[in-house]
């Protein structure tokens, strides 16, 4: 009776996680489903400590999926670790400059994860200043399926992520409002007005020739 009870209650907690991570990548169970420009539901997320904790998988802070095969959160700790393992990641796209920490690279080393760092500084208003050919390069690194999947992650997730993001949603042709509004729901309270007109006027010209493969550009 004891092993019987086991059973189904890891049952129900394998099935609980399941259902979380299926709101948290914003899996489209269709594919007959219409897709525009306006984003679908990718805000950070929130994973219930009964279905995480007693598995040991829990997931960065503002973790969301941006795409087929692309993720974005916050700064990954150890406690992240085994979460990450479950993406089968291929590469780490790292926007901040200071050094990966030695616990993350013998992480990275050990699952066979490649990392691309392209070092932006932190700057807070009024001196922001963000480099358009370091985005323009991250972007590249993110556009190259060989890499998928991969996760893009600063300190927080929510400024130079989500100014990588948002720069990603033009190349998908998403329009400027709901660019904004994805951008919003990460920043929240520390939405920075430099950062919506950075993604305004970069220029995403000379990347039109990449390959994309993506469920959430517009048809």
């Amino acid at each position: 009776m004891k092993d019987d009870n086991t059973t189904t209650t890891t049952t129900k907690l394998t099935q609980n996680l399941q259902q979380q991570l299926r709101r948290t990548t914003g899996v489209v169970s269709s594919v007959d489903q219409v897709v525009d420009m306006s984003p679908p539901t990718m805000s950070p997320a929130v994973v219930p400590s009964n279905a995480v904790d007693d598995l040991n998988l829990i997931p960065p802070l503002n973790f969301a999926m941006v795409d087929n095969g692309i993720f974005r959160s916050g700064f990954p700790h150890s406690a992240n670790f085994s979460f990450l393992q479950t993406l089968h990641l291929r590469s780490i796209v790292y926007l901040c400059p200071e050094p990966y920490p030695e616990a993350n690279n013998e992480f990275l080393k050990a699952n066979g994860i490649r990392l691309f760092q392209f070092g932006i500084e932190g700057h807070k208003e009024p001196f922001v200043n963000i480099p358009q050919d370091t985005i323009r390069e991250a972007l590249k690194a993110v556009l190259d399926v060989r890499n998928h999947p991969v996760l893009i992650h600063c300190k927080r997730g929510k400024h130079r992520t989500g100014c990588l993001v948002g720069c990603l949603r033009k190349l998908q042709r998403w329009c400027l409002s709901s660019v904004f509004d994805e951008y919003q729901r990460f920043a929240a309270a520390k939405a920075r007005v430099s950062d919506q007109r950075f993604m305004e006027l970069f220029d995403i010209s000379s990347l039109k020739h990449m390959p994309m493969s993506f469920s959430c550009s517009k048809k």
